[in-house]
C-alpha cells in the first residue's frame, strides 16, 4: 500500500451517502468506490457492484464473482490474503467500477454510468496507472472510447480477453465479465500478464517512474 495511504477502503473519500442517481439510491445496499492501492500500477474496473459488494460495501468481495478475481489477483502477487476475505491486503492494485450502485434487477443506465463518470476519471487522474483492466463488454467499450482510438463495439470482449490494447498513456488488458468466466479464461489471463506485461518493462508506455 502506498507509503501516505491510511485506508484501501475508499482512500479519496468519495461520496459515500451519493443520492445523485434517484433510480438507485433507494434500492441499493452501499455505494462502493475504489478500494486499493493509490500508488498501484493496475487498476480493474467493473461495469457495477457484483450483489457481494453491494452487501458489503467493499469491491469484488462477499460472492463468487469477488472470490475468482480475488484468487487471480493474489496468482499475481497482488493479494497478500485469501480469496474470500472480507478485506483484502492488496498492493500495487486498485479496484474500481464504472457505477458505484448496484439496481438489483438491471443493468445501470447510460445516465447512470454518465452521472457515475467523475468518480471514475478522478481515479484514474489520482492513480495514473500503467495498466487498466475492464472487466466485461460496457466497460471495455467506455473505457476505449475514453482512452483509445476504438469506438464501442470495435472490440468484442471475449475476442480481446487476455490481450494488450495501446491506451493514450497506458495500456488496456480486458478481461471477460467474472461471473461468465470460466477457468480456462481465467488461467489464460494470469498467463497473458505473467508472461506479455510483467516479462516486459510495461512502464516504457508513459516512461513513468519506477516504485
Amino acid at each position: 500500500m502506498d507509503a501516505e495511504q491510511d485506508s484501501l477502503s475508499n482512500p479519496f473519500s468519495m461520496d459515500a451517502s451519493c443520492t445523485n442517481c434517484e433510480g438507485l439510491c433507494d434500492v441499493r445496499t452501499n455505494v462502493v468506490h475504489g478500494y486499493g492501492d493509490v500508488g498501484g500500477e493496475f487498476l480493474f474496473v467493473a461495469e457495477r457492484p457484483h450483489a457481494g459488494a453491494d452487501r458489503t460495501g467493499v469491491p469484488f468481495t462477499g460472492d463468487d464473482a469477488g472470490e475468482r478475481l480475488q484468487s487471480i489477483l493474489g496468482e499475481l502477487g497482488f493479494a497478500r490474503s485469501v480469496p474470500d476475505a472480507d478485506e483484502p491486503d492488496l498492493q500495487n492494485v486498485f479496484l474500481t467500477y464504472l457505477t458505484r450502485c448496484r439496481h438489483p434487477d438491471r443493468r445501470p443506465t447510460d445516465d447512470e454510468i454518465r452521472t457515475c463518470e467523475p468518480y471514475l476519471n478522478a481515479e484514474i487522474r489520482m492513480i495514473n496507472p500503467e495498466i487498466i483492466v475492464p472487466i466485461g463488454q460496457r466497460t471495455l467499450d467506455a473505457l476505449a472510447t475514453d482512452y483509445t482510438t476504438n469506438r464501442p463495439g470495435d472490440v468484442d470482449v471475449a475476442e480481446a480477453h487476455a490481450t494488450t490494447i495501446r491506451g493514450r498513456g497506458f495500456e488496456l488488458v480486458p478481461m471477460v465479465e467474472l461471473e461468465r468466466q470460466t477457468d480456462e479464461q481465467t488461467a489464460a489471463f494470469v498467463e497473458h500478464l505473467r508472461e506479455n506485461v510483467f516479462a516486459r518493462d510495461y512502464r516504457q508506455t508513459k516512461g513513468r517512474r519506477g516504485r
